[in-house]
């Protein structure tokens, strides 16, 4: 039974997401992640088994599909 760790809310939906992650001062999207979002405020929650396959991608076992350039904004 899924209860969302930010609102409480108990209805949720699976989605394939995207989430950028900085790793060693670099950015990088993951895309097209199973995840199960809150329907209440969006909150997204990865399953043990994504978690481990999304850290394992980010430190080098998985080659990129592209590259994409990208704007950064300092708010200040």
């Amino acid at each position: 039974m899924f209860t969302c760790s930010i609102c409480g809310a108990e209805e949720s939906r699976e989605e394939l997401v995207e989430e950028v992650f900085q790793i060693d001062g670099k950015y990088v999207l993951i895309d097209r992640i199973p995840a199960t979002v809150c329907n209440r405020c969006g909150e997204e929650t990865f399953s043990r088994e994504t978690a481990e396959k999304i850290r394992l991608m980010v430190h080098g076992q998985a080659k990129p599909k592209k590259s994409i350039s990208l704007k950064v904004f300092e708010f200040a």
